[in-house]
């Protein structure tokens, strides 16, 4: 069996095992907490419906307007302001279902808005990631040829080192400014913060969600947009050091492997050049196109 297929397999399976582990651990942590909150719900709707006479029909009826109205809070989901949000969480998969579309004609342009966007902005996470890793491995080297260090060369373990310094960076900026403008705990923060910034976007935790934020509040609402984009940068640049490093597996000869721009697949390729440890250049491979060496 060729190696690539070897390979292949044991990603298949080191993948299925992760998903078991983590079936195991979320069991272990949510289930009991889970089966408490259910049990304090249904004791309050006992409650309630013992002090106002409420019908199974006339609770259902309660529970659907609360649930309704609950995206209304932030103010005009639908103004620019708050479309432009979408789009974002369109484009960049983050998906939080914080709003969605109502109509058939908004749902079908959502569609196509996504299917046109979402290429074009892996491509844009792309080029942005790689001129980050361009200038942090430059001044990197300059670093060292400043200190005076015999040896100049970046290693791949220093980018990914700098990559995940960055990240964390940014990941702090980010929680910080949250905790202080959504009243939520440093961790709460952090954890948006990261299921943003990882496009995983579960939705429990959204900003710009209080009370008509999203009109009377720009300022905060330009840097929450901001922040969203210049993060999914710098993370789709970590991403894709760490991607390199685990899949370059012949440090002699050029080795191709498949990129992660941002947390989304890319129908790309990078080529990276290894030696004794020391990358040495890296290109995009696109096909039909001409290699772009990044040095």
């Amino acid at each position: 069996m060729k190696t690539q297929n070897i390979r292949t397999l044991s990603l298949i399976l080191s993948i299925l095992c992760y998903l078991l582990v983590g079936a195991a651990v979320f069991d272990a942590l949510e289930s009991d907490s889970e089966s408490s909150r259910k049990r304090a719900l249904e004791q309050k709707l006992h409650e309630l419906k013992q002090k106002y006479g409420f019908t199974e029909e006339d609770y259902g009826d309660v529970e659907r307007v609360v649930l309704q109205s609950e995206p209304h809070r932030a103010g005009r989901q639908w103004k620019f302001g708050g479309s432009f949000y979408f789009a974002i969480t369109v484009i960049t998969t983050i998906g939080y279902g914080h709003a969605a579309p109502r109509t058939d004609a908004g749902k079908a342009f959502c569609m196509f808005y996504a299917v046109l966007g979402i290429p074009l902005t892996l491509v844009m996470f792309q080029s942005l990631g790689e001129r980050i890793n361009t200038a942090v491995r430059y001044l990197l080297r300059r670093a060292k040829q400043g200190l005076g260090l015999r040896k100049t060369e970046v290693s791949m373990g220093n980018m990914v080192l700098v990559g995940l310094l960055l990240c964390m960076g940014t990941l702090c900026v980010g929680a910080a400014a949250f905790s202080h403008f959504e009243d939520w705990t440093f961790f709460n923060a952090y954890y948006y913060c990261f299921v943003t910034l990882t496009t995983i976007g579960f939705g429990d935790f959204v900003a710009l969600q209080k009370t008509n934020a999203l009109q009377k509040r720009p300022p905060y609402v330009a840097f929450s947009f901001m922040y969203i984009l210049v993060g999914l940068t710098v993370i789709g640049a970590f991403l894709n050091l760490v991607v390199l490093r685990f899949l370059t597996v012949n440090t002699e000869e050029p080795a191709v492997c498949d990129t992660h721009v941002s947390p989304q697949l890319l129908t790309q390729y990078t080529v990276c050049v290894v030696k004794k440890g020391v990358l040495q250049e890296m290109c995009v491979n696109v096909p039909g196109k001409r290699l772009g060496y990044l040095h």
